[in-house]
């Protein structure tokens, strides 16, 4: 289904409520239980929850000792699924993620095949762990199991199990032995999340139950097939002609090339705009906000609230920008006050 065709289903019968408050009530126990090992960051745990009932992927960046690891370990988890960490290092090769073929031999027949070994790409929540620290070609190896769910090899293609995620860590301080990610695989992340070192009293939390004994216990409250359905709900959710056109307008605007109406700012700063899959995230993200907000329809406040994840990563900027300072998080909040709400609003 084309994520930016609106339904006429209302999500009124008891079937889809019921399983509206059971997504409600799913992810307040996720967030109770990653609570017991994660102490605050509770902005980066609604957009991660948010990945999770879209079914996208995200990429996830922050200084060292911020416990970007930890959070997703601890998510799958939570949700009692299938976790592999892959650590990004510069001779990381394609076939050590999606796996290669093998020649084994047959003990009974001593007759010798080639057999499919799967590689850690094969879970439901991946981890790829640094990724700006291998070269492209291996980053590429992660782009059609992110797109299609599958991978193939030597023109073979295996099908991935159900839900699949894709989390990416990145450190935004260290340049050396790092490349930067291309485009195309930017594109593939829903979100650019910032974990930020938290405020004083956080911080002191995360001392004190870091240094004491640790063994909670940990509850297990939704599967992974009900995540599955969740997505399937999520994009049922119906949304309204101008609140498409408001988060379309958005992603448009940061676009100079070919743009006659383009703001000032976007052509001074701005080298490349967001993609179309920008709006497709924006009105996936905000149904995913709308149901967990406890409501069956997508406002503007859920666009906007959800534009600076969704573009941060999918503006390029240009030199002036840089030399300035100009972050794409300031051309956003640029943005959401230049672009009008539609006149015929919700």
């Amino acid at each position: 289904m084309n994520p930016m065709v609106s339904d006429t289903v209302d999500l009124q019968s008891p079937d889809d409520i019921a399983l509206a408050d059971k997504m409600n009530a799913g992810r307040q126990q996720i967030v109770t239980e990653l609570k017991k090992i994660i102490v605050g960051q509770d902005e980066v745990i609604a957009q991660l929850l948010n990945t999770l009932f879209v079914g996208g992927n995200s990429l996830i960046v922050g200084a060292p000792g911020l416990a970007k690891t930890l959070l997703i370990h601890t998510m799958a988890r939570v949700l009692d699924l299938k976790f592999s960490r892959i650590q990004f290092t510069p001779d990381l090769m394609p076939s050590d993620i999606t796996g290669t073929d093998l020649v084994q031999e047959d003990a009974t027949t001593g007759r010798r095949q080639m057999v499919f070994a799967p590689g850690p790409i094969f879970a439901n929540i991946v981890l790829a762990d640094e990724i700006n620290r291998t070269p492209p070609k291996t980053q590429s190896a992660l782009l059609e199991a992110m797109q299609e769910h599958r991978v193939t090899v030597q023109g073979k293609t295996y099908q991935l199990a159900e839900p699949f995620y894709v989390f990416a860590t990145q450190n935004p301080i260290e340049l050396e032995g790092t490349y930067p990610l291309p485009e195309a695989q930017l594109d593939r992340f829903m979100y650019h999340i910032i974990i930020e070192h938290p405020p004083y009293d956080e911080e002191l939390g995360v001392v004190r139950t870091t240094t004491a004994i640790q063994n909670p216990q940990l509850e297990r409250p939704i599967s992974g097939d009900d995540l599955v359905s969740f997505q399937r709900l999520v994009r049922r959710v119906p949304v309204s002609e101008p609140v498409m056109r408001h988060a379309l307008d958005i992603v448009r605007a940061t676009r100079s090339k070919n743009n006659p109406d383009a703001k000032d700012y976007i052509q001074k700063w701005v080298a490349f705009g967001a993609s179309v899959r920008a709006a497709q995230y924006l009105v996936l993200g905000g149904k995913a906000r709308a149901l967990t907000s406890g409501r069956y329809h997508v406002s503007f406040d859920d666009i906007r609230d959800l534009a600076h994840p969704v573009l941060r990563h999918r503006i390029i900027t240009n030199f002036h920008a840089q030399s300035e300072g100009v972050t794409t998080d300031a051309i956003v909040d640029r943005l959401l006050e230049s672009v009008p709400l539609p006149r015929s609003g919700m």
